[in-house]
């Protein structure tokens, strides 16, 4: 089977990240990439061995060649490059936040729904074998019955032009919350009962950092927190009445560990070896080409809408908007 060919649009660090995996991933090819500027994409295709650089998307995504684009820019172009690849007939893995808000969210899912193409949110921690095992070990039953959860993120980044500026869709909610969100969201489900939250903001209008409190129906309570201003453990922990799981880093989770009610630790997972980590949305997206497929079954268009909502109604308690919510 011929290997999937990828076009990059973007040539940030996390485009960098990406052509790093794509090396030595197979089954697909690091195809093309397309900047604003000729000489960058240039730069970059001869750095990473990409076989095509364009000056323009517009060009790349008229490459017949092209079969998933993978959208790299900042998250207040994700719609509009995602949009163009739609329309262009290609298959998108859009990086998180998937768009600036629901609204545009909706619109791309419905796009690709009527052109049946695939499209999928490239939030990597939905596609990591870690995260399926952590849910095995809840249904084992070696913890009791989850009831209440906890995740932090955070990074000291507060000073990036593309986090500070609301024109750009910033904040630690959809770099970092969307982590914690999604986090709660694969442990726990979605009948959430009630969100409460309260947030700190910078001089330019978006959140530093924010808590938030997922109540749901069944009494279970998760408690969230992302920050751009400080370094955190990163952890996330899920506890029952017979012990606690200690996941190290949500954002790419290394290993679970499993605690008992007497506080000794009894069982370690590990992560398996990975490229980056980046692979396995890949993989995913790979899948889902092969199968016909227009949304990934680890990430299904209902969650990110669904989270993408939940960002929303956070962003209008505390007063956060973006040009793109006008």
């Amino acid at each position: 089977m011929n290997a999937v060919k990828i076009g990059i649009i973007g040539t940030g660090w996390i485009a960098e990240k990406m052509a790093i995996t794509l090396k030595d991933m197979k089954g697909v090819e690091a195809y093309s990439i397309a900047s604003r500027q000729l000489q960058t994409a240039h730069d970059f295709a001869q750095k990473w061995g990409f076989t095509c650089a364009y000056g323009s998307y517009e060009e790349m995504l008229d490459d017949e060649q092209v079969e998933l684009v993978y959208i790299a820019t900042p998250h207040s172009h994700h719609f509009e490059h995602a949009r163009m690849s739609l329309l262009k007939g290609k298959a998108v893995l859009c990086e998180k936040a998937f768009t600036a808000n629901a609204r545009q969210a909706e619109e791309l899912l419905n796009l690709a729904k009527e052109k049946q193409l695939f499209i999928t949110e490239a939030i990597w921690t939905r596609y990591m074998p870690l995260s399926q095992t952590i849910n095995e070990i809840i249904a084992s039953g070696i913890i009791g019955h989850p009831m209440t959860l906890s995740a932090n993120l955070g990074y000291p980044i507060g000073n990036r032009e593309r986090l500070r500026q609301p024109a750009l869709a910033g904040g630690a909610l959809l770099d970092l919350g969307v982590y914690t969100l999604n986090f709660a969201s694969m442990i726990f489900g979605n009948d959430v009962e009630r969100i409460t939250s309260t947030c700190i903001k910078t001089d330019t209008g978006v959140d530093a950092q924010n808590s938030i409190t997922l109540t749901f129906n069944d009494g279970k309570m998760a408690v969230l927190h992302s920050t751009m201003l400080s370094m955190t453990d990163r952890q996330g922990i899920i506890s029952g009445e017979k012990g606690h799981l200690i996941v190290e880093n949500i954002n790419n989770p290394q290993r679970v560990i499993v605690v008992t009610e007497d506080y000794k630790t009894i069982a370690t997972y590990n992560c398996p070896p990975q490229i980056t980590g980046y692979e396995y949305q890949v993989y995913a997206s790979v899948e889902a080409l092969r199968n016909g497929w227009i949304e990934s079954p680890y990430m299904p268009h209902a969650e990110t809408l669904r989270i993408m909502r939940i960002m929303d109604g956070l962003r209008k308690e505390w007063g956060v908007r973006y040009p793109a919510d006008e």
